[in-house]
């Protein structure tokens, strides 16, 4: 039996658990992931008999496998289709129409953690949250894993890194591991720059009567680079309300992580008003929100030093190795990486 660990639950990881299991029988499958919850940043949350997508929105239909998986593969029921548009805004806080490329948005009536959570079921893997794993370590032909509470994990004949990248490199940096492969992974690890997203959450008691889903901010130029309406997805928010995902751009991000909370919102809540020209977004009558200090690679990995390492039986996946911050991108990552797994067994 070949024995795998995968650090983090994300979608990529999700998504090769299910391609290694239902391909090869022959496997155990641990998964250790940091927090409570399942698939990475597409997270969702619940409150007042409201589901919002907080960090990832949809995900697109841009790769044929992953539509197969979605709409073939997966179970059906609950997957959901936005149908409104994304408009675009500028600097001067100008919406203009037209920047829905998109054939389909898809969530699920109980939102993006849905994905994994179906991805998972397919499976008979073992997963243990609330486990950060702080050590890699390479003994002879088999590896092991230690977490912050000196629990450890293992042997593994495999192990599939799925954090963000600068959390990927620190486990490399200090792993336990003497090969002439780990710097120029390390290397290409590093050198993979992350855009940080602070996002507030916007609940109001009224229903804006808006053509669109989403406004994407074009020119970069606005302390916002995104607003979405939940209400747009069947099944989160009851009729006659409205919650707004509001992300705001990297530069403000930065600036403001580790600021007041309730000041940050406050400010939000101004700029997405005057976006909508609407005084009423100024004051929701509750408010969510989230740091996002790894949110979206900005460029692809160097793939070469990845793939030499996998000689050894580690493997690193996620939206930053495919390049492109989408949960289709991620998802076909997995699916790629669970069958080199299978086939380098």
């Amino acid at each position: 039996m070949t024995r795998i660990g995968i650090v983090g639950a994300g979608v990529a990881a999700a998504a090769a658990a299910s391609r290694i299991e239902t391909t090869h029988k022959d496997v155990s499958v641990t998964v250790l992931e940091k927090s409570r919850g399942l698939c990475g940043r597409a997270a969702t949350r619940r409150r007042d008999g409201i589901r919002y997508d907080y960090g990832a929105n949809y995900i697109k239909d841009a790769d044929e496998r992953v539509v197969e998986l979605l709409t073939e593969t997966l179970e059906t029921d609950g997957l959901v289709d936005i149908t409104e548009p994304v408009w675009t805004f500028d600097s001067e806080s100008c919406v203009s129409e037209g920047r829905d490329v998109d054939e389909h948005k898809w969530t699920y009536r109980e939102g993006l953690t849905q994905l994994a959570k179906h991805l998972f079921a397919r499976t008979d893997a073992t997963i243990h949250r609330g486990t950060r794993v702080e050590t890699l370590r390479r003994d002879g032909e088999t590896w092991h894993l230690e977490d912050t509470d000196g629990d450890q994990w293992g042997p593994f004949d495999i192990v599939l890194l799925n954090p963000p990248a600068p959390q990927t490199a620190e486990l490399v940096r200090s792993a336990e591991w003497d090969s002439d492969r780990r710097e120029p992974l390390l290397e290409a690890i590093d050198a993979v720059p992350y855009r940080t997203i602070w996002t507030g959450v916007f609940h109001y008691p009224f229903a804006l009567e808006v053509p669109y889903y989403g406004l994407v901010n074009t020119d970069k130029e606005h302390e916002i680079g995104w607003i979405s309406r939940e209400e747009c997805k069947p099944g989160h928010v009851p009729e006659g309300q409205s919650l707004l995902i509001v992300q705001a751009n990297h530069e403000w991000s930065v600036d403001h992580y580790d600021a007041d909370p309730e000041a940050n919102l406050e400010e939000l809540a101004s700029l997405t008003a005057a976006v909508f020209d609407d005084d009423r977004l100024l004051e929701p009558d509750w408010t969510d929100h989230q740091g996002w200090r790894y949110a979206q690679p900005e460029a692809a990995v160097d793939r070469e030093p990845l793939r030499r390492v996998e000689a050894e039986g580690l493997y690193c996946l996620g939206d930053w190795v495919a390049g492109e911050a989408r949960i289709h991108a991620a998802l076909r990552n997995g699916l790629e990486v669970g069958d080199r797994v299978v086939g380098n067994e």
